[in-house]
C-alpha cells in the first residue's frame, strides 16, 4: 500500500470544539432539571448517526453501483444527483461524490470542526470529531485505516479530502465481487455508513442476513493513538 497520499484542504470556518462543550453542559443542565431523559436522547442520536442517514446514502451508492447513467452525473453533479433520490437539505447544499478505484481509496476528514453530509449520512460518530482522527488521517492516513481493521492492496493510493463548510464529500466505495445478481436494495444493505466515509469497505455478500447490527455502522471508536 502506498504511503503517498493527497490531502484536499480549503476551509473558512471556526473551531466549534467550545459551541460542543456549551451544548454538554446544556445537555447536564436539561437532565438535572428534569427536561430531558438521556436514554432517549441517546436512542434519537444513535437513530439518525447509525440508521437512517447512512442509509439514505446507502440508497445513493446501490443505485450508482446497478445505473451508470446515474454514476456518471453522481460524479459530476452530486448535489444534484443525490437531490434526484430526494435527500437534499442543511448540511447537503453542495455535495462532491469521490469514487474509490482498484487504484485509489479516498477518505473524508474535517480538520477544523465536524462538517459531514448529514442529507445522506445522517449524524457524524463521535470519532469523526476526535481530534486524533482529525489530525492522523491527514498525516497517516494508512495507520488510521489499519484501526479500523482496513487493510489495502499494496500499491493503493490514498487521498483524504477534507470537508468545510461549503463542500461535503461522500465516498463512492467499490461495489463487492459476486453481487451481480444482487437487487439495488440487497446492494444497499452491503454498503456501511464508514465505507462512504473511506474508513471501512462495504459487507462481502457472504454478510447478507448474518447480523442486522452490521448494517450502516462501524467502528464507534476513535482513533486511539495521540496526534
Amino acid at each position: 500500500m502506498s504511503e503517498d497520499h493527497d490531502h484536499h484542504h480549503h476551509h473558512d470556518h471556526s473551531h466549534l470544539d467550545d459551541t460542543a462543550l456549551r451544548v454538554r453542559s446544556l445537555e447536564t443542565v436539561l437532565t438535572e432539571k428534569g427536561y430531558i431523559d438521556p436514554e432517549a436522547l441517546n436512542r434519537l442520536i444513535d437513530t439518525y448517526e447509525n440508521q437512517v442517514g447512512p442509509k439514505n446514502g446507502a440508497a445513493v451508492v446501490a443505485r450508482a453501483w446497478v445505473d451508470e447513467e446515474y454514476r456518471q452525473w453522481l460524479l459530476k453533479d452530486a448535489t444534484a444527483a443525490i437531490a434526484s433520490l430526494d435527500f437534499s437539505g442543511r448540511q447537503g447544499e453542495h455535495m462532491v461524490v469521490v469514487e474509490n478505484t482498484p487504484q485509489e481509496h479516498n477518505m473524508v476528514v474535517c480538520t477544523l470542526c465536524s462538517c459531514y453530509p448529514w442529507p445522506v449520512l445522517g449524524l457524524p460518530p463521535s470519532w469523526y470529531k476526535s481530534a486524533p482522527y482529525r489530525s492522523r488521517v491527514v498525516i497517516d492516513p494508512s495507520s488510521v485505516l489499519a484501526e479500523f481493521n482496513v487493510t489495502l492492496p499494496e500499491g493503493t493510493r490514498i487521498t483524504v479530502w477534507d470537508s468545510t463548510a461549503e463542500v461535503r464529500y461522500l465516498v463512492l466505495p467499490m461495489r463487492p465481487a459476486g453481487t451481480d445478481q444482487l437487487s439495488g436494495a440487497k446492494l444497499a444493505e452491503l454498503v456501511t455508513r464508514d465505507s462512504m466515509i473511506g474508513t471501512g469497505l462495504p459487507l462481502s455478500p457472504a454478510a447478507l442476513g448474518k447480523d442486522d447490527s452490521h448494517k450502516n455502522r462501524s467502528s464507534t471508536n476513535a482513533p486511539n493513538s495521540q496526534p
